[in-house]
Formats: C-alpha cells, sequence, structure tokens
C-alpha cells in the first residue's frame, strides 16, 4: 500500500492506495458511500486481475478506510479530488473505470474530468453498479422529511439510519449543497467510452428505475443495463461477481 497526499493546507489529506503491476486495459476500482477498497467487489477484482495479469488500482475516499481526514469534511468535489490523484498516481495506460453505488456517480465524474483534459484514451470502458449519479440531491434531499431537511438546514446535519451499520450515517449540509455543483441532472451524458450497468431490482437505497432513468441519459456511447431480478444493492453474492468479472471481460476482449 502507498500513501499520497492531496490538498493543501487545511484540506491537505493522506490517501492510501492498493495497487497491483500488469497489462492493460487495467482496472480502476472507486467504492460507494462509507465504503473500503478491501470490500467484497473489489477483493474479486483484484484475483480476477492477479489470474489474468491485468493491473488494478483502488483507493480509499478521504475519511474512509484507511485514508486520512474526517468523513464529515468529506463533500463530492473532495471525492472526486481523491479519485483524480489516485488515478493519476495509480495507473498508467487506458483503464475500466469500476464505480460501485457513489462511485459510479464518482467515475462518470472522472470521465467527463478525462475528457475535458484531453486524456479520452485514458478510458476503455466502464462498469457502474448501482450507479448513485446525483445521489446528494435524488437520492437524498429529495426524499428526506421535513424534520430531516430542518436538521441539515438549521444544524447542519442530519443523522441518517443505516441498514449496514449500528451508527448512523451522518449527512451534512456542506455534503448537500456542494453535490449541487455536480448534477448531470436530465442531460445526455458522453462518457467517450462502453458502459455496462448492473442493478439489483431489490435494491432498496438506489432503485432500478434510477438505473433507467441513466440508462436514457448514456445516449452518446455504447450502453448496456443488466438488471438482476433478486439483486440488493450489494450485488455481492457469488453469482453477483461473477456477473460483474463478466461484464469487465466483455470490455477486456472489445
Amino acid at each position: 500500500m502507498k500513501q499520497i497526499t492531496v490538498g493543501t493546507g487545511g484540506e491537505t489529506r493522506e490517501i492510501a492506495i492498493l495497487s497491483r503491476p500488469g497489462r492493460n486495459p487495467g482496472l480502476f476500482w472507486l467504492g460507494g458511500f462509507r465504503s473500503e477498497m478491501t470490500g467484497t467487489k473489489a477483493e474479486a477484482l483484484d484475483k480476477w486481475a492477479g489470474k489474468t495479469g491485468h493491473a488494478m488500482a483502488r483507493f480509499d475516499y478521504s475519511g474512509h478506510g484507511q485514508s486520512g481526514g474526517r468523513f464529515a469534511d468529506g463533500t463530492i468535489s473532495r471525492w472526486l479530488e481523491d479519485s483524480l490523484a489516485a488515478f493519476d498516481a495509480a495507473t498508467s495506460g487506458p483503464q475500466i473505470l469500476i464505480g460501485s453505488s457513489m462511485g459510479g456517480w464518482l467515475a462518470l465524474l472522472l470521465a467527463k474530468r478525462l475528457r475535458e483534459a484531453g486524456r479520452r484514451e485514458a478510458l476503455a470502458g466502464m462498469v457502474l453498479i448501482a450507479p448513485a449519479v446525483d445521489m446528494t440531491e435524488d437520492l437524498m434531499w429529495a426524499k428526506f422529511d421535513e424534520a430531516a431537511r430542518r436538521d441539515l438546514t438549521e444544524t447542519g446535519f442530519y443523522a441518517e439510519p443505516s441498514d449496514y451499520s449500528d451508527e448512523p450515517y451522518i449527512l451534512t449540509r456542506g455534503l448537500i449543497e456542494d453535490g449541487r455543483k455536480h448534477l448531470f441532472g436530465p442531460h445526455p451524458i458522453e462518457t467517450g467510452c462502453p458502459v455496462h450497468v448492473i442493478q439489483g431490482m431489490r435494491d432498496t437505497d438506489v432503485p432500478w428505475g434510477h438505473a433507467t432513468a441513466l440508462m436514457e441519459r448514456l445516449a452518446y456511447d455504447d450502453a448496456v443495463l443488466t438488471l438482476v431480478r433478486d439483486g440488493d444493492h450489494r450485488l455481492s453474492r457469488p453469482q453477483d461477481l461473477q456477473r460483474l468479472i463478466e461484464a469487465v471481460e466483455d470490455l477486456v476482449h472489445e
């Protein structure tokens, strides 16, 4: 594992990266909200990369896992900056971006930044797992009741109960307000590469209709949607992991 320094002044934090050398296209993993780079899906992908000789890089956002910084300071801008820094530090040549939940949104934002910088050749493809595109607005703020919105407005944070932890998720006003700078909204999204979206139909965090709406906006590129009828948000069962690996293999062989 290596550490890189991201940000300046009071925004400085250490970002932890795990990477394995190998051939291209490499795999670049972007995890979900409050997830770590050692999660089940990332480990399965790394095992596949090791067996097939492909490069792979994964990292923890600031405030997550083995990286520095406070989770409460996290915003989409901050985590996108982490993603860009990790991508530049740990990859070489064309990459397949693999984003889970919030990481799906960040993968699309990363692709946008790379295209704007004239680095379209850095993208070989994209696999998005239950992509939480525009989540701070569509999946958080729009679904909050009046009490939650009042907490955010008056105290600056809201403690949201979690299905995945005994501790609630602390969501901040800064996270919501900063997220509005990065919304794709209803507009077409150009990735510049083939995209495969995998979505569980029993996902209570990112409803499957969110994925079908995204597909309507991926109008410029070759995009495939796989709906898993009995799949939940995690999509970490053996059959889900196999489906993920097959999606990656399809992009490798294109």
